[in-house]
């Protein structure tokens, strides 16, 4: 790290005026600019006047001492960050301990070595850099930060709504459009269309939802007694149509009558990213299990796919936001990373906990809880 001397201000505090143009011809030999004052008083108004980088500061002086001068500097919080070195002739252990409890930066006892003072002074001077280089990017990433959640917040939010009503376009049209009047080859494009758009819905939900949860906008609404299997079955209604698109069987296994205390937007959003995955890394005419299942406190929900699993290397990489780890799917699909990344967030504000077993080769089953409020019988 280099440090341009001129760039800094040393104040001179000495009540001998041949220790002060010393210090001053030592000091401005080095690079620095310099100020210089006579006593306390003067050495807090020449601060008041022009802030200095740091002060070099003699603590025998009339008026007021030292001490004194670094005590009111300290009680200032726009001068208590200025580094003071302490020169005087006090050198005793009892002095230089109290000199530190004053705020010193350092101490040098008088008569000083040229040398080592000038290195105190240097090392004191880079310890200052350091910190303006270490504030001044931080509000350099601050501000990027800003900038790129308020992109992809804009990006989400703008391209959401028109994205939606093009969905429901797609959907209406595959639901309408016979294969027979349109050929094969046709209808195929259409239901790759129809793919193609539902996964950037997805991408752009999550997207959103991500954006949110990272800038602290996104709150957990807590809704009473949610009928934990309506709130499934639907889910799993509209994936079916998804899942038939890849021609994916799509189960619904077990059931429920328990109720639960949860936001119900970010319990759907979770079921639907972990179906959306089994359905992404499934073979064509395989199935993809939903259960449920009811422990003492709470309701276990799994889907378990039968497709091309997780390798451990990549297992390890799954919940870690600084990893931002995606594949693609059987059928070439990509993805964004941030499915599972909010599933695991969303589980945990409901007061779940996500979790998975994977085998390469052998599909993958994922699992949450959701605490439960029995229902009167």
């Amino acid at each position: 790290m280099e440090v341009n001397n001129p760039d800094y201000t040393i104040l001179i505090v000495d009540d001998v005026d041949a220790n002060v143009l010393l210090l001053k011809l030592l000091i401005s030999k080095a690079g620095y600019k310099t100020m210089t004052a006579f006593n306390g008083r003067d050495a807090l108004d020449a601060v008041e006047k022009q802030k200095p980088d740091l002060i070099l500061l003699d603590i025998m002086m009339p008026i007021m001492d030292g001490h004194e001068v670094a005590k009111k500097l300290k009680e200032r919080p726009e001068y208590a960050d200025i580094p003071i070195i302490f020169l005087s002739a006090l050198n005793s252990t009892e002095d230089i301990v109290q000199g530190f409890r004053f705020g010193a930066a350092d101490y040098v006892s008088k008569p000083f070595n040229k040398d080592e003072l000038l290195t105190r002074i240097n090392h004191q001077i880079s310890l200052i850099e350091a910190k303006r280089i270490i504030t001044r990017q931080t509000e350099e990433l601050r501000k990027t930060i800003l900038g790129r959640d308020k992109l992809y917040s804009v990006i989400a939010h703008d391209l959401r709504a028109p994205i939606a009503s093009i969905r429901m376009v797609m959907e209406v049209l595959i639901s309408e459009v016979k294969k027979e009047s349109i050929g094969d080859d046709m209808f195929e494009l259409l239901n790759m269309a129809n793919r193609l758009t539902d996964d950037s819905f997805s991408l752009l939900d999550n997207l959103l939802k991500w954006t949110k949860s990272q800038t602290g906008r996104l709150n957990t609404v807590f809704q009473d007694n949610v009928d934990i299997m309506n709130m499934i079955t639907g889910v799993v209604e509209v994936q079916r149509g998804v899942a038939s698109l890849k021609n994916v069987r799509l189960n619904l296994l077990g059931s429920t009558n328990r109720s639960a205390r949860i936001d119900i937007d970010m319990a759907k959003t979770s079921l639907r990213n972990l179906i959306s995955n089994a359905i992404k890394f499934s073979y064509e005419n395989s199935e993809i299990d939903v259960g449920i299942e009811e422990k003492e406190d709470k309701v276990l929900v799994y889907v378990r796919d039968h497709g091309t699993g997780i390798s451990e290397d990549d297992q390890e990489k799954l919940f870690k936001p600084d990893s931002h780890f995606t594949s693609f799917g059987t059928d070439n699909e990509e993805g964004s990373g941030l499915g599972l990344l909010l599933c695991n967030e969303f589980v945990m504000r409901n007061g779940g906990t996500l979790r998975f077993t994977s085998k390469e080769g052998a599909g993958s089953t994922f699992t949450f809880d959701i605490p439960t409020i029995a229902k009167n019988e």
